[in-house]
């Protein structure tokens, strides 16, 4: 039996706007950031790596989340042509029996003609580029998140980075 994430992918969805809204109290709702950041970025590249070193933090947690351990979601990347791919944030994630997950999209594909938020897709290990769960209210991994801090507003990326969790 597949195990599934939780919570749902419309708290899942919950968890990844609050922690990717921008905008600040009192002000009127932006359009979901989107933040372009070209393949051969090394940084990117090695947030990707560090994720992917760090994924079995994440699988133990999915295993036996502790109480105060919930919105798991994992981002993927997804081929858009050539060499080029759309990483997007999933949730309500399942591990399949033939060894693959299938999760629905937690954020609106931009590059991906016909999907939505909310569709289901099958994916491999090799194509998770990210994980995060919250924890006590703090982001735990999201390690991609933190090379992109340095594109937004200074006041947007404190108060992200004030919900990332410190080692």
């Amino acid at each position: 039996m597949a195990k599934t994430l939780t919570p749902r992918l419309n708290c899942a969805a919950l968890i990844l706007a609050a922690a990717f809204s921008f905008t600040a109290p009192g002000s009127p709702a932006r359009a979901e950031t989107i933040i372009d950041v070209r393949t051969a970025d090394a940084e990117m590249n090695a947030a990707i790596a560090h994720a992917r070193e760090t994924l079995p933090t994440f699988w133990a947690s999915y295993e036996a989340p502790k109480p105060s351990e919930t919105g798991h979601s994992l981002k993927v990347r997804f081929p858009t042509g050539g060499s080029r791919g759309e990483h997007i944030w999933m949730a309500d994630v399942k591990k399949l029996p033939n060894g693959g997950y299938s999760a629905r999209f937690a954020n609106q594909p931009r590059d991906l003609p016909g999907k939505r938020v909310g569709d289901l897709v099958e994916f491999k290990q090799a194509d998770i580029s990210d994980w995060m769960f919250m924890r006590n209210g703090k982001i735990v991994g999201g390690e991609t998140i933190k090379p992109l801090l340095k594109s937004m507003p200074k006041a947007e990326a404190d108060a992200l980075r004030a919900r990332m969790e410190q080692p």
